[in-house]
């Protein structure tokens, strides 16, 4: 079944340097660019992250300090990239939890001029755990009937990927719609989250709260309200680039001065 598109679509991988989403950094993006006529265009890079790549992460994506050593950093490649996805929805595999936030985060620390946040986003993973409850591996051969050569490499796993939201449509044609605002709505789930890392959700009266820590479930205007040191502790302390612009934005609403 072919995607009903009215704006690309870009389904993407990266691979970094670990897992956290604040410190770690990219060193291979893939992007494809899925065009509302059905055809493709393909991005890859290898970037160099400016940061030592883990021995445990170069053992599963098979990438060393010494493969990108010539390689342009993300900063170079920014504004490329963020051309490439211009006008872009966005789609991946555990892309809303990880591959979303991290780009993102690259992106701020570059320039506060890249903003993604006006984009739907469709997480293959979210759609399969919600029907099936399995791994990318596992929804490849469950939806496709096919093996990933050279898993874990961003071309294999971002093609995956596609290969898979196409044949999710096709089986789930009844409850799935074919539509890029549908499916990010659907890959959601109960997600109300203001920020990637979610650590600020909207509750059900839709007022920021905190999703974390010893303020979980409080309104974030009034934590700040009665306590004005726990804004500057989350700005000056290790959290994300984007989780900081969201609470900045609300710190302003209430001092606009």
């Amino acid at each position: 079944m072919e995607l009903n598109l009215t704006r690309p679509l870009a389904f993407f991988d990266l691979e970094t340097t670990g897992t956290d989403v604040a410190k770690d950094r990219i060193v291979e993006i893939c992007i494809i660019k899925v065009m509302p006529d059905g055809t493709e265009t393909t991005y890859l890079e290898r970037l160099n992250p400016t940061i030592p790549i883990p021995a445990s992460s170069s053992a599963i994506h098979g990438i060393t300090d010494e493969d990108i050593r010539h390689c342009p950093s993300f900063e170079y490649k920014s504004s490329e990239i963020f051309e490439f996805l211009k006008d872009c929805d966005l789609a991946g595999y555990n892309s809303n939890r990880f591959d979303i936030p991290l780009l993102m985060e690259e992106f701020l620390r570059v320039s506060e001029r890249y903003d993604l946040s006006d984009r739907n986003f469709i997480d293959v993973q979210n759609i399969f755990h919600r029907m099936e409850q399995r791994t990318l591996a596992a929804a490849y051969k469950f939806y496709c009937e096919k093996e990933i050569v050279n898993a874990h490499s961003a071309e294999a796993d971002v093609r995956a990927t596609l290969e898979v939201l196409k044949s999710q449509l096709e089986r789930y044609g009844e409850e799935l719609e074919n539509n890029v605002e549908s499916l990010s709505e659907f890959s959601k789930g109960n997600s109300n989250n203001l920020d990637f890392a979610g650590r600020i959700a909207l509750d059900e009266k839709e007022v920021p709260v905190f999703n974390f820590g010893k303020h979980k479930g409080i309104p974030v205007k009034q934590v700040f309200l009665n306590e004005p040191s726990y804004y500057h502790w989350m700005i000056n302390a290790d959290f994300p680039q984007y989780t900081k612009k969201v609470l900045t934005r609300i710190w302003r609403e209430m001092n606009p001065r």
